[in-house]
């Protein structure tokens, strides 16, 4: 598993509680459910460092793209992480790296990219990212 992302490769974390209904009929946390735990990480560092305001700004973020490699299988009740990084940071839009981390291990069990437009809240057009939300993206932005 040596050529899996580790926790070396992303800047900033999130725990994540798995729940229950998770699980699927195999007893492993579904598929449809990573891309939820992207979501979370990748609003949660928008929310919490960026200053995004979800529900009174003037500008919000469209998913236009994501994928997810499944490596791993976790399961609840285990306590999973979500690893963030930004890959690209262009005028308006922005290409996460994300990573679900089980427990404390260093090799992921699953990763992958989700990647926002930011539009005008009224008109739905892209427009540049505020600098504010720009300068807390690019700290996290890797080569």
């Amino acid at each position: 598993m040596s050529d899996l992302p580790t926790r070396d490769h992303y800047r900033w974390f999130l725990p994540i509680s798995t729940r229950w209904m998770d699980n699927d009929i195999y007893g492993h946390i579904n598929n449809v459910h990573y891309y939820s735990y992207f979501d979370t990480v990748a609003n949660t560092y928008l929310i919490e460092e960026a200053g995004l305001d979800i529900h009174h700004g003037d500008i919000i973020g469209y998913i236009v793209n994501s994928q997810c490699s499944y490596k791993k299988a976790i399961a609840f009740p285990e306590k999973i992480a979500g690893g963030f990084r930004v890959n690209r940071l262009g005028n308006s839009s922005v290409e996460y790296g994300i990573a679900i981390f089980k427990n404390d291990e260093s090799d992921c069990c699953a990763f992958g990219t989700f990647t926002h437009v930011f539009v005008d809240r009224k008109t739905e057009k892209p427009v540049p990212i505020p600098e504010p939300m720009r300068t807390a993206l690019a700290s996290m932005l890797v080569n």
